[in-house]
């Protein structure tokens, strides 16, 4: 698959903002009588934040590849990155494009090399920066781990109710914005926080579906594949995420 960037403009926003943005991406694209854009001509674009948001998904041919075999041939992910502005990778947005290159592996079929746009076409496309990160084999950033949550069960630990949270993984992806639905979410996203596979900053609360796709990769992680790996905790996976993490679960 092929990253790329805006190869425009392009400044920091709060991450309630990127949404929009990408539609606005779309509605350009759409636009673009010339090119006949059925849709946005990326699979995935992700933000700053680590956020991650669908374009044409999973077997779909991109659109923005250059060519017409190089669309057939390969996926496309943008990063919101510009050529001025916000220029520079954080670690939160190469985290944002390691999830949704596995996202591809895992559903779409997608193979192991990773590439730019300017490989095989002639572009700057995706900027130096985010292009010696790919020559790099796009690695995910070491991480941190957090401070443990404060716990609220039994022995100090924080108490997950199994059913509540698998609601608000079913309920919370479609709404809009990002409300909070059940506050063990928040434990469960700190979890995934420590083991690398969600970004602080979107460890709001809101089983959205950077939380979706981070606890999809626990899964995996843990051993399931396809539909087994879809995002949604099971007891066994919670399990053992607790177990590791310090919380505790109840049917």
């Amino acid at each position: 698959m092929k990253v790329h960037y805006l190869g425009t403009a392009y400044t920091s926003r709060p991450h309630e903002q990127c949404a929009a943005y990408v539609r606005q991406i779309r509605a350009s694209h759409l636009a673009n009588r010339k090119e006949g854009y059925v849709d946005v001509a990326y699979n995935f674009l992700v933000c700053e934040h680590r956020g991650v948001f669908e374009g044409r998904g999973v077997h779909k041919r991109t659109g923005a590849n250059g060519t017409a075999a190089l669309n057939t041939q390969d996926y496309a992910v943008c990063a919101l990155l510009g050529s001025s502005g916000l220029t520079k990778p954080s670690d939160d947005i190469l985290h944002g494009i390691r999830d949704a290159i596995e996202e591809l592996r895992e559903h779409g079929g997608a193979g192991k090399w990773v590439g730019g746009h300017k490989d095989g076409h002639p572009t700057s496309c995706p900027g130096d920066a985010l292009y010696d990160w790919v020559q790099r084999g796009a690695p995910r950033p070491a991480v941190t781990p957090p401070p443990p949550a404060s716990g609220s069960g039994s022995g100090g630990k924080p108490v997950v109710d199994l059913s509540r949270l698998v609601a608000a993984a079913t309920a919370d992806p479609p709404k809009r914005g990002t409300p909070v639905s059940y506050y063990g979410v928040k434990t469960v996203e700190s979890a995934l926080v420590a083991e690398g596979l969600l970004a602080r900053e979107v460890a709001d609360g809101h089983y959205g579906t950077a939380t979706v796709l981070a606890y999809a990769a626990w899964q995996r992680r843990c051993g399931y594949k396809g539909g087994d790996a879809d995002g949604k905790p099971g007891p066994a996976s919670l399990e053992k995420l607790a177990k590791k993490r310090g919380f505790t679960v109840t049917p």
